[in-house]
């Protein structure tokens, strides 16, 4: 068995020791109490003392985390550094994905499938509409870059005065040649994702200054060639993009249509394929440029290819051991506040001789004058002579 503490050994101890301590001696107590003292036969009865020592001795035992071996599993890394670009104009939201879903909605599941084909390999993602914006720099935190993606909205539609498809192409390559000088014996990626939509006049900006960093990727086109509606964006978590209006154009409504020849063109820029995605079509991920390999060597333990141990968490058992003592507890605690309010209301049902020792008046109360008041006021009773005394009888 192995042990992983949430805390250092040393402090568990100095938390549990004083409380174990006041639990031992309350037991002993409790066992042994001293005759004629106050508290003898009152309090808790051992067997509860001992079921608190045992639920601390849980609490203590689940905090260690023990375990036991559970073999090993394969753990791969990719020594590989992808570059996320995902464009966040209006058109992003256009309604021709699976349906009349949202073309983000592709653009958020086929970056989940990119993080799961490069196990540990660092992540950036750069977002673009009007500027672009790094919004998070390489990181091995995968779950930062899908918290990201979810929180992720398109340009506020009052404020778009159109957009250019290239106008990442100058922080990619800030990016890429950062680290290309921070790590150049890491591989580099760059996933470009959006619809090809120029909406400006102006020709696209060029990424072939970041092909020369470059070592892999794709560009991920979403969007149809029928086009698809898009609904007004303000920008705000707390209003509900559903229900809401739709762009219009000259009185009907915006239709946004993929443009795969500015797509390819920036595939060919990066020397990276290019993909039309569909919600019924798999992604196609290209090999990560490094070999994918395992943290440790089977043989020697030690450098790269190999396999990592795990383990069997046991600390739920001794949680569960915790829930059913403090569940006696409850319930103990239950009956004795039902017992104290039951005592506390019950009313008192004299017996008829302790009532009229009850009723009878104490000397000098009121009572008692009302009662020698009562037998002034009676007639006295009248005492009948002896015949032979009665006036008129015989001698």
């Amino acid at each position: 068995m192995i042990f992983q503490p949430v805390l250092n050994i040393f402090l568990l101890v100095l938390l549990f020791a004083p409380v174990a301590f006041v639990v031992v001696w309350m037991l002993v107590k409790a066992v042994r109490p001293q005759a004629g003292s106050a508290d003898a036969g009152t309090g808790a009865p051992p067997v509860i003392w001992g079921l608190r020592l045992l639920m601390l001795l849980a609490c203590f035992m689940m905090l260690l985390r023990p375990g036991i071996p559970g073999g090993a599993t394969e753990t791969l890394a990719t020594d590989t550094d992808i570059l996320i670009v995902v464009d966040t104009t209006a058109s992003i939201v256009a309604e021709d994905w699976d349906g009349d879903g949202q073309r983000l909605d592709g653009v958020r599941a086929d970056v989940q499938s990119i993080v799961d084909e490069y196990p540990g390999a660092r992540f950036a993602l750069i977002s673009f509409d009007a500027a672009a914006e790094l919004r998070l720099p390489l990181t091995t935190d995968a779950t930062a870059l899908i918290s990201s993606l979810e929180v992720l909205r398109p340009e506020v539609t009052a404020q778009s005065r159109g957009s250019s498809i290239g106008i990442a192409s100058a922080m990619v390559e800030e990016t890429l040649e950062a680290a290309a000088e921070a790590s150049p014996d890491r591989s580099r990626m760059v996933f470009y994702l959006g619809d090809g939509e120029q909406t400006v006049s102006t020709e696209p900006e060029s990424f072939s200054a970041s092909a020369e960093f470059t070592d892999g990727g794709a560009v991920l086109g979403y969007g149809t060639s029928e086009g698809g509606p898009m609904k007004v964006t303000s920008g705000s978590f707390a209003a509900s993009e559903e229900g809401g209006d739709y762009i219009e154009y000259q009185g009907e409504q915006a239709m946004s249509v993929i443009d795969e020849s500015n797509l390819q063109t920036i595939a060919d820029d990066l020397g990276v394929p290019y993909q039309l995605r569909s919600a019924d079509a798999d992604i196609e991920l290209p090999e990560a440029p490094t070999t994918t390999t395992n943290y440790t060597d089977p043989s020697t333990g030690s450098g790269i290819g190999g396999s990592v141990g795990n383990v069997i968490e046991l600390y739920w058992i001794f949680a569960l051991v915790m829930v059913l003592l403090l569940g006696v507890e409850i319930a103990r605690a239950t009956i004795l506040i039902a017992q104290m309010r039951g005592l506390a209301t019950r009313p008192e049902h004299p017996t008829p001789g302790s009532l009229s020792k009850t009723k009878r008046a104490a000397p000098g109360s009121l009572s008692e004058r009302s009662e020698t008041k009562r037998a002034e006021r009676a007639p006295a009773s009248r005492s009948v002579p002896p015949r032979d005394q009665q006036p008129g009888g015989d001698a």
